[in-house]
């Protein structure tokens, strides 16, 4: 029986600030082994290991072994859902905020 695993949901991938901070740094390389990464943090290893395994399983984040080694590399198109829904938000509060200036202008006539 094979089984299927489920894509962990990208905004719970990026809600923690640590993935947010992992992200970040992968962002700036082309891909990073998981000492350099670690040295970013003041958390241990196993720790900065469990969230590279949460942002990989939202796909955000591939690895390749390099002998020893582990290297991490950004996958940034899962963003895509996360930049498609703060773009409705953002139309939304740019109108509210035009509104807000019409009537704080028709206020003060």
């Amino acid at each position: 029986m094979q089984q299927v695993l489920e894509r962990r949901d990208v905004f719970d991938a990026i809600a923690d600030p640590n993935r947010r901070k992992l992200i970040r740094l992968l962002a700036d390389k082309d891909e990073a082994p998981l000492h350099e990464l670690t040295a970013q943090f003041t958390m241990g290893r196993t720790a900065v290991s469990k969230h590279l395994v949460i942002l990989k399983e939202a796909g955000l984040v591939t690895d390749r072994k390099l002998g020893r080694e582990t290297k991490y590399r950004l996958n940034p198109a899962p963003l895509k859902e996360v930049q498609d829904w703060v773009a409705f938000y953002e139309k939304f509060w740019k109108e509210r905020l035009l509104l807000l200036g019409k009537l704080l202008e028709d206020d003060e006539l």
